[in-house]
């Protein structure tokens, strides 16, 4: 899975239209309004890395009300949920045992 991170500036009064029209494109899983520079923060998947030009440059420009992207490109993710179910193989069958034999 190619993931991109697209950091949208949208015309004055148009980030809710926005949004609603972001989550129409199929390759968008979610959207969040932000402050600062950028109004919306868009997060594109796709299956292939040559489909993320038919979304971002493609589906997302002809979007109403954007009027400027930067797109960052996602090498690796990193999630505390994904580390701490690495760590916590067979935790749950030690803890049952430990259960198990305190009765």
């Amino acid at each position: 899975m190619v993931t991109a991170i697209v950091l949208i500036q949208t015309a004055l009064g148009s980030v809710q239209a926005a949004a609603e029209a972001l989550l129409q494109v199929p390759e968008v899983a979610e959207v969040y309004s932000v402050a600062g520079e950028y109004d919306l923060v868009a997060i594109v998947r796709v299956r292939e890395y040559e489909q993320m030009a038919q979304v971002v440059p493609g589906a997302l420009s002809r979007i109403p009300g954007l009027q400027r992207t930067r797109t960052l490109m996602a090498f690796q993710a990193y999630s505390r949920h994904d580390l701490e179910r690495l760590w916590s193989v067979g935790l749950d069958e030690e803890a049952a045992r430990e259960q198990g034999g305190a009765d």
